[in-house]
C-alpha cells in the first residue's frame, strides 16, 4: 500500500461525492475485479478522507455486468439494469474491505434493500455517517432501472448537500473530441453544463448534467489513475476540468 501523502494545501471542499465507473475496478483485465486496482482506488480515497473531507462514493458495475452488453441483449432493460445494480454492490463491498484494511471506517448503503450486507439508503443516516467520519459507499445506483450511476451520483450529491461531484476517469479532463482519435482535440479546463450536453462531450449522461445544472452542483472531471490526483483535485484544485454554469 502506498504511503499517504500530506495535503498540498487547505481542502477546498467539506463534502464530495466521487463517481467511479466499474471499469476502474478491473485494472488491466477485460472483466471482473483486479486486487491492485481496488487497493489503488482505496488508497486514493483514504488520502482524501484523512484530510477531514467527508467522502461519498457512487460506483458503477460495468466491470461485472453492463446493461448494454451482449449478455444483456435479449434481456428486458429493467431486468438487466437490476442485475447491474447488484454488480455495483459487489464493487462497493470490495472497496469497503480495502478501505477498512487501511483503517478507514466505512459504511455501505444501498438503494435496494439488502439488510444482511448493507444499510438501506436513508438521507439523514448518510449525513450522520459523514459527520462521524465514515466514507460512505453508495451501491445499487438510484434503485430504479433506466437511470445510470451518473444520475445516482448527481442525485446523492444534491440531496446530501455535497460541495461537488468528482468524476474519476482515465483521462485528465474534458476535451472537445476524443484525443485518441482526433489530434486537434482541445483540452477544456472549464466547461458549462449546457455545452457538455449540447456537444455530447461524454462527461456524464444528460440527465445527470441537467440535475447538476439545475441545482448549481459543480462537477470536476480528472484522471484518477495517477497517484495523488484525487487528493490534489480537492486541495490544489489545479487539475482536471470543472463543469459549472459559467
Amino acid at each position: 500500500m502506498p504511503e499517504s501523502a500530506p495535503p498540498a494545501s487547505k481542502p477546498q471542499y467539506s463534502r464530495v461525492i466521487l463517481k467511479l465507473s466499474g471499469e476502474m475496478m478491473k485494472g488491466p483485465a477485460d472483466f471482473g475485479l483486479d486486487a491492485q486496482a481496488v487497493q489503488f482506488i482505496a488508497s486514493e480515497i483514504a488520502d482524501v478522507a484523512r484530510t477531514g473531507i467527508q467522502v461519498g462514493v457512487v460506483i458503477g458495475g460495468g466491470n461485472i455486468f453492463r446493461g448494454s452488453s451482449e449478455a444483456a441483449a435479449r434481456m428486458k432493460r429493467a431486468v438487466a439494469d437490476h442485475v447491474g445494480m447488484l454488480a455495483t454492490v459487489i464493487n462497493a463491498l470490495m472497496l469497503q474491505d480495502a478501505l477498512e484494511n487501511m483503517q478507514v471506517p466505512t459504511r455501505v448503503m444501498t438503494a435496494l434493500t439488502m439488510a444482511n450486507i448493507a444499510e438501506p439508503y436513508i438521507r439523514r443516516r448518510a449525513i450522520r455517517h459523514f459527520e462521524r467520519g465514515y466514507v460512505v459507499l453508495f451501491g445499487a445506483g438510484t434503485g430504479n432501472p433506466f437511470f445510470t450511476t451518473d444520475s445516482a451520483a448527481a442525485l446523492r450529491a444534491n440531496e446530501l448537500d455535497a460541495d461537488a461531484v468528482l468524476k474519476g476517469t482515465k483521462v485528465d479532463g474534458i476535451y472537445t473530441a476524443d484525443p485518441k482519435k482526433d489530434p486537434n482535440a482541445k483540452f477544456l479546463p472549464n466547461c458549462t453544463y449546457d455545452r457538455a450536453i449540447r456537444e455530447n462531450l461524454k462527461v456524464m449522461d444528460a440527465a445527470a448534467l441537467a440535475l447538476c445544472r439545475d441545482n448549481d452542483m459543480p462537477i470536476v472531471v480528472y484522471d484518477l489513475t495517477k497517484a495523488g490526483n484525487t487528493l490534489r483535485v480537492v486541495t490544489d484544485g489545479d487539475i482536471g476540468t470543472k463543469v459549472t454554469k459559467e
